[in-house]
């Protein structure tokens, strides 16, 4: 997500609080994997020059089917003789971590203790892309479905699955930096990625919760600030190293083997292979202006239709996104987040203004630098584990005086619920409107918006709120975000005009299916 935090997201409510804005629920990031919260990754010292490895999971997905909402092997019958993990094991120069293996439990862990449930037959900790190759090797081999974890902050738990092997790429995380590119491992964390670029006085537009997977966030487009200037996570991506299926190492971009890299910009992870390493090439890392604006609940319908005039008219410069939060007296809380890549955020806040047609009730203006921007986006450094659901919806366009009125319902029937819930809005357009070289499969260029539904209640008070928020715009949706997936809808939706061509994506590097889970292309 493509990703602000959620969880901060929700804790900005108060001023005191610190505010991220995608995805630490994302990743997106989050659509593929991720390593357990609990390590924090270290950087390697600055280099010149930038290595070449292979990259972590990723690929497109995309099928009818109704995801489940536990993750489960659906794999064949393994062979008559079981695996020899011993050997396997001995093969490694990372772990293996069976249930009966000291460090297990939390081994398998994902950012979300929903998942913690949910039992790999076993965990491989890679320490280089031949471990990755190994693994997906042995997978094959033994009929064991594989799927791949950079961060774990999949909403759906993708990043592991009961019967199977969970692939954790999260010790692939070196970093070097030569002539605007920076070359990094799959696993690496967006706050270790940021702190070592910031060496340089460059960036990535990324989204902002600390402790996501580069890859995750990468693979299914990669929301932020920064994506009306400089567009999608993905878009910033030169080449990457992936071993599909086959066991066969890769090093695409647009002139090689462009089908493939283009379907592993934007789809997913976990769809078409396991990614090892991404060289991006990277932004300028200057001082940002920040606004916060707060409306009271009886403006509520002028700020969206406001917000909505913002992201179709504003400069490309600026950025902003919506919070309608549920609170738990009844009420609603409105307030934009703002940024300005100028470092004057005062125009930006003021044409928002003028779109609500009425000046905010509170009124923050402030300039950060690149590493004070990242650590209050995201809350700090680190991002503690944190149970949540959510969904999205994409904007294809403007929302009418119904959706709208049908949207604040959606929250305030959860506030009244005391249901802790949001609908947050960010902004597309700008330069995300616009294919990179090389395309990529991300397909929601036209789009205005997308709309995350998120809640940090537990049962089905939270999928309620969400259910409502579906229906409350449906027919403004254009599909869903593939970085925040949710159990009960089409995968397909995910996708919209890209299905076709990734579904060929599919059949050439995966013609036998050996990546697939109820959230993956068939």
């Amino acid at each position: 997500m493509s990703l602000l935090d959620r969880r901060t997201v929700l804790k900005a409510g108060s001023a005191a609080a610190a505010v991220a804005l995608t995805g630490c629920g994302d990743t997106k990031d989050n659509a593929g994997g991720t390593t357990s919260p609990s390590q924090t990754p270290t950087t390697s010292a600055p280099s010149t020059t930038a290595p070449t490895t292979t990259a972590p999971s990723s690929s497109a997905a995309s099928t009818t089917a109704t995801p489940s909402s536990t993750p489960t092997s659906s794999a064949p019958t393994g062979p008559s003789t079981a695996p020899n993990w011993n050997a396997f094991s001995r093969s490694l120069t990372g772990k293996v971590y069976l249930a009966s293996t000291s460090g297990y439990a939390a081994a398998h862990q994902l950012f979300n203790p929903r998942w913690d449930s949910v039992r790999p037959t076993a965990v491989v900790k890679a320490a280089n892309p031949a471990d990755v190759q190994k693994a997906i090797n042995f997978a094959r081999t033994n009929k064991l479905v594989l799927v791949p974890k950079s961060g774990g902050h999949s909403y759906v738990g993708a990043s592991t699955i009961a019967n199977g092997m969970q692939l954790d790429v999260g010790g692939l995380k070196t970093m070097s930096y030569s002539n605007g590119i920076l070359t990094v491992g799959a696993g690496a964390r967006l706050y270790d990625v940021h702190a070592f670029l910031d060496r340089y006085g460059r960036s990535l537009p990324t989204g902002t919760c600390p402790t996501v997977g580069v890859a995750g966030l990468t693979l299914g487009g990669g929301m932020g600030i920064h994506t009306r200037t400089y567009g999608l996570t993905c878009d910033r991506v030169v080449s990457m190293g992936v071993f599909t299926a086959d066991g066969k190492s890769h090093n695409v971009s647009a002139t090689v083997e462009p089908d493939l890299f283009w379907a592993l910009r934007g789809s997913g992870g976990g769809n078409l292979g396991v990614v090892t390493s991404f060289r991006f090439s990277t932004i300028p890392a200057t001082k940002l202006g920040f606004f916060r604006l707060t409306w009271p609940e009886s403006q509520a319908a002028a700020v969206v239709r406001g917000w909505q005039k913002f992201a179709q008219t504003a400069p490309t410069t600026a950025w902003g996104n919506l919070h309608i939060d549920a609170q738990s007296n009844g009420t609603l809380s409105i307030h934009v987040l703002g940024v300005s890549t100028t470092g004057n955020a005062n125009a930006a806040a003021a044409q928002l203004e003028s779109f609500v047609g009425a000046k905010a009730s509170a009124r923050t203006i402030s300039v950060k630098t690149h590493m004070e921007a990242v650590k209050y986006l995201g809350g700090g450094t680190t991002s503690p584990r944190q149970g949540f659901l959510a969904g999205s919806d994409v904007l294809k366009g403007a929302m009418d005086a119904a959706t709208i009125t049908a949207l604040l319902g959606a929250v305030k029937a959860a506030a009244r619920a005391k249901t802790p819930a949001s609908a947050i809005l960010d902004p597309l357009g700008g330069q995300a409107a616009k294919q990179p070289a090389g395309g990529a499969s991300w397909p929601w260029r036209s789009a205005l918006g997308v709309i995350q539904w998120y809640s940090s209640a537990q049962g089905t008070t939270a999928q309620t709120f969400i259910t409502n928020g579906h229906r409350a715009v449906r027919t403004a949706s254009a599909g869903a975000y593939v970085n925040y997936l949710e159990a009960g809808r089409a995968v397909s939706s995910y996708y919209g005009g890209s299905s076709a061509k990734l579904q060929a994506a599919k059949k050439k590097f995966d013609p036998s299916n050996f990546f697939h889970t109820p959230y993956t292309l068939v």
